[in-house]
Order: C-alpha cells, then sequence, then structure tokens
C-alpha cells in the first residue's frame, strides 16, 4: 500500500509529500496521526521542498564562478566591507530599488567572492540572478550577434533582476560591444540591479571604452546613484 501511494504522488508530480509519507511509514507515525495533521505535514513537507528546489535551480542557473555565501564573507572595516554594509544588503532593497553596487580592489581581496556572495543570497531570496566574467559577456555577445539572437539575450538579461558582471575592466570595448554594453547599462538603470566588480579605480573606468560619448553615458548611470564598495588588505586567495 506504502508504495503505491508513494508512487501516485510522484505521478501527480509531489515528491515532497512523497517523502514524507516514506518518512512517516519507517518511523511508524501513520498510525499516530489524525488524516488532518498527517496532511498538514506532507503539505507542508512538499511547500519545504519546492522552494528547495527553486533556489537550487535558481543557484544553478545563475552560474556563479565561486561557491560562496554571506555567512562565509569575511567583514572587517579595514578590509572595506562592515557588518553593517552587508546587513543592508541582504535585505535585498538595492535589487527592490534597482540599484547599482560597484566593488573595487586588487587582485585576490575577495571581489569576486563578495559578487557571488550577494547573488547566492539573491537566489535563496527567490531573486533571478545572472553571474558573467566580462569575458563571458563579450563571448556570449559575439555569439549571439553571429547567431542573430541579441534581441533574445538582451530579454533574457532584463528578465533577470540582477546581474553581476565580474572583472570589469580587463577587456577595452571596442565596436559593437561597447554599444551593446552601453545598452544593458542603459535598460538596467533604475530599473534592474547591477553588480560590477572590477580591479581598475572607477576613475580609469573611462579608458575601458573606445568611445569617449559611450565611456560618458555609461559611466554617468553607473557612478553617481551606486554604492561603492573599495576592498582593501592582503590576498584572501588561500581562504576562498
Amino acid at each position: 500500500m506504502t508504495e503505491e501511494t508513494v508512487r501516485f504522488l510522484h505521478e501527480l508530480k509531489l515528491p515532497g509529500m512523497a517523502a514524507c509519507w516514506t518518512s512517516l511509514e519507517e518511523t511508524h507515525q501513520l498510525d499516530k496521526l489524525s488524516m488532518r495533521e498527517g496532511m498538514q505535514l506532507m503539505l507542508q513537507h512538499e511547500r519545504d521542498t519546492r522552494q528547495s528546489n527553486r533556489i537550487a535551480r535558481l543557484i544553478k542557473n545563475a552560474g556563479f564562478r565561486l561557491k560562496a555565501t554571506i555567512e562565509e564573507l569575511e567583514t572587517d572595516t579595514t578590509r572595506g566591507i562592515s557588518a553593517t554594509d552587508v546587513a543592508d544588503l541582504t535585505t535585498g532593497k538595492y535589487i527592490r530599488d534597482g540599484r547599482t553596487i560597484i566593488i573595487n580592489g586588487a587582485t585576490g581581496t575577495g571581489k569576486s567572492y563578495f559578487a557571488c556572495a550577494l547573488g547566492e543570497r539573491a537566489c535563496r531570496q527567490g531573486i533571478k540572478t545572472l553571474y558573467f566574467t566580462m569575458n563571458m559577456l563579450i563571448e556570449n555577445l559575439r555569439l549571439v550577434h553571429l547567431e542573430g539572437r541579441e534581441t533574445n539575450f538582451f530579454r533574457k538579461l532584463m528578465a533577470h533582476e540582477l546581474l553581476i558582471i565580474d572583472d570589469f575592466g580587463m577587456v577595452k570595448l571596442e565596436g559593437k560591444i561597447q554599444h551593446d554594453f552601453e545598452q544593458i547599462v542603459d535598460d538596467r538603470y533604475n530599473r534592474k540591479a547591477l553588480i560590477l566588480a572590477s580591479q581598475l579605480p572607477v576613475a580609469d573606468w573611462y579608458d575601458v571604452f573606445q568611445s569617449e560619448l559611450i565611456a560618458e553615458a555609461c559611466l554617468d548611470r553607473l557612478v553617481h546613484k551606486s554604492s561603492r564598495f573599495e576592498l582593501k588588505g592582503e590576498s584572501l586567495r588561500k581562504k576562498y
């Protein structure tokens, strides 16, 4: 009877309820619970299972380079990350407000980890997130132009509430790519959240663009209303 019930629940796409039923059977609890109590337990387990699976999908689909969490983030005002600032970011208000977060710092100071940890927390809050290194983004842009899928690609980006671009400034933006980047920035401005991590100081970002006009347009949107973190200190490579 138990195997048949479990099979029916799986056929109805209720794996959480199936797992709960199996657990209650194995622990000899089925006969001790009323129908109402048992149903409540199974429904709660199904809800929790679906939520857990959704979070796992969001994290997987985000494509983070690092497995990072806010809980493991080293908060230290001398490094440029205060516990107060992190607590504020974990509320997700910057995402709801469509704000930009800029993370600067030398190699090994934890920029990528910080960015990925914020993204992971966003996923756990049910927020669709997408992560790219700048090289990955450029490769994707070149490919979609070759295949004529650029419109769909920009729609995909806008379907995500949080976009993370790591290693910004490592590659000079030229030709069509700089126009694409300008569109991404313009599409998200005051609408969707953006996190940019870069080794370059913001003052040097103008040199990333081939066109001064595009540089001016992008930086005007990125810098003036952003929250900025300047990471300092010795390399954290051994830890992260």
